[in-house]
């Protein structure tokens, strides 16, 4: 039979069918969905109407992540599928799609940090070591560079509920592209609003 997008097989609003005065078409076709699952990158192309390509991902496992209140986007390695609003089923199989709450490796973020501001993100604060680090990477760095980062660091403000996932070294984040489509997953770190939100279902989740 083949996937078709027609309306013409459907049922009028009063309950009556229509008179199917023609067959399917070719430019109402559609394809079966190809969930891309957590996996090493494997990606296919598809031609479409007009000449035109599609990506399919099978597997992805890396992706370009904007940090949104930093302004700076890092290709991270996606770890895991934490959260899908349409089934858990899609969790379980570790199924990436648009809008689904992933976690990904905070480390190349965790070090462009570092270089910025000279904060080291993910450290338990403790009064003496962390002064003895601070002056450890003093010396390496030119006194220039010091003041230019403390400056900035005066002026920084980072989300509580951000930083304390450094310390854990994974990052929950949602997938903005569509990787069935363009080949890619690509996303946005979560913070704020969004963030305490899907907190709140990952916990729900958890005592259910």
């Amino acid at each position: 039979m083949g996937i078709s997008r027609d309306s013409r097989h459907k049922h009028y609003k009063t309950g009556g069918r229509s008179n199917a005065s023609i067959k399917k078409r070719k430019y109402e076709m559609g394809r079966p969905a190809t969930l891309c699952k957590l996996g090493a990158k494997r990606v296919r192309s598809v031609r479409c109407r007009g000449g035109n390509m599609k990506y399919r991902a099978l597997r992805l496992d890396a992706g370009n992540y904007a940090w949104g209140s930093e302004n700076v986007t890092k290709k991270v390695r996606i770890l895991d599928v934490v959260y899908n609003a349409s089934s858990n089923e899609l969790v379980r199989t570790k199924t990436l799609l648009k809008n689904t709450i992933i976690q990904i490796d905070a480390q190349p973020f965790k070090q462009w940090y570092l270089k910025k501001f000279g904060l080291d993100l993910g450290k338990k604060k403790k009064g003496g070591d962390k002064k003895e680090e601070a002056a450890e990477e003093a010396e390496k760095m030119s006194r220039h560079v010091v003041f230019k980062q403390k400056a900035r660091a005066s002026k920084q403000k980072l989300d509580p509920a951000v930083e304390e996932q450094f310390q854990s070294g994974r990052l929950l984040a949602c997938i903005a592209s569509r990787p069935g489509q363009c080949g890619r997953c690509d996303g946005y770190i979560l913070e704020g609003e969004e963030l305490a939100f899907y907190k709140r279902k990952l916990e729900r989740k958890k005592k259910a």
